[in-house]
């Protein structure tokens, strides 16, 4: 059987804002959609908080700072202060000065939370390839033009270190699913050639700097994304939770290589206040709540009734044990069907 179907952590019998001392929360897709709160976010973080839950958040968007992000999540109801969010402009302002000297130029194509990480680590922001830059480092900005890709791309070719926050290629927005600074590395990439050091999730810079800054000791990771949020908490050697109010569907859930696949499940932040319910092997399959499922050779099976979430749950134990190491090729539509999802 997988290791990560059979293992069941602790939280599993509690409520997971019980048995986690820090949540590390992605906020795009998690906690708001742009500028509005996601359904259930602030009640059931406000409870997890009122428990003895610490909240932090950790965002892979460089383009706000940190004190900014704060001012955000207090206005939904959430008291934030500056030090309780992390981003990963502060996790590549952390790598670029420890390979340039003090006080060096960065060419930094980015928002004002790229500016003041960099300005922080000592680091100076210049706005030209010609301005003799050490680096050369991107984070998210709405508003950037081509002009200042342009630039990156410069620099890039004479051979400046590169380095990004984040190529997450999409982000979470109130009318849809628009592009992340990933989709604007892939444009200098086009144009110049190389890759960059990347900071942000789900590499190891960033959870370096979320432990740095928070000091937990036993954090749950939640967030929307398969390809940062989990893969940055497996990578951490650390649980998640993994909530579908953002771009992660049941389906690409099912199809989850092992470095994306999340301890726990649920539909949004209510789930840190519940107990996750146990996933157990029944004979060749696996059952949750009233739900039964079994994975044969490219078909995944599910019978019984319940909540479509145990559902999921259980196909998701069978699909990624039939897997193993690889996706599951299993045409799941009509479970998921079947499950309501």
């Amino acid at each position: 059987m997988n290791e990560q179907v059979r293992r069941q952590p602790d939280g599993c019998r509690r409520a997971l804002s019980e048995a986690y001392d820090t949540a590390l929360l992605d906020l795009d897709g998690v906690v708001y959609a742009g500028g509005q709160a996601i359904a259930h976010a602030v009640e059931s973080l406000t409870t997890a908080r009122d428990g003895g839950m610490h909240l932090a958040y950790v965002t892979n968007n460089a383009a706000r700072t940190p004190q900014a992000v704060a001012g955000q999540l207090t206005g939904f109801g959430l008291p934030t202060g500056a030090e309780d969010v992390i981003t990963s402009a502060q996790a590549v302002a952390r790598l670029i000065s420890e390979q340039v000297p003090a006080g060096a130029r960065v060419l930094a194509i980015g928002g004002e939370g790229l500016l003041v990480a960099l300005r922080e680590r000592g680091l100076e922001p210049v706005t030209s390839a010609d301005d003799d830059p050490a680096a050369v480092v991107q984070g998210f900005d709405p508003a950037l033009d081509w002009t200042r890709l342009a630039e990156a791309a410069y620099a890039v070719q004479r051979g400046v270190p590169w380095f990004a926050s984040n190529t997450d290629l999409t982000i979470p927005k109130e009318r849809g699913i628009a592009p992340g600074n990933g989709a604007l590395v892939e444009a200098v990439r086009i144009a110049a050639g190389g890759s960059p050091q990347v900071a942000g999730k789900p590499q190891p810079p960033m959870h370096r700097e979320t432990v740095l800054r928070t000091g937990a000791r036993r954090p749950l990771v939640i967030g929307d994304r398969l390809d940062t949020d989990i893969e940055g908490a497996v990578n951490g050697g650390v649980d998640s939770l993994l909530v579908l109010t953002g771009v992660t569907t049941p389906a690409a859930l099912l199809a989850a290589t092992p470095p994306h696949r999340p301890a726990y499940v649920d539909a949004d932040l209510r789930g840190l206040l519940t107990p996750q319910p146990e996933v157990s092997a029944d004979g060749d399959g696996f059952r949750c709540g009233g739900w039964r499922a079994e994975a044969s050779g490219d078909s995944l099976a599910v019978t019984g009734e319940g909540a479509p979430l145990d559902g999921l749950r259980a196909l998701c134990a069978a699909a990624w044990t039939a897997a193993g190491d690889g996706s599951c090729a299993a045409d799941a539509g009509k479970a998921l069907a079947r499950i309501g999802m």
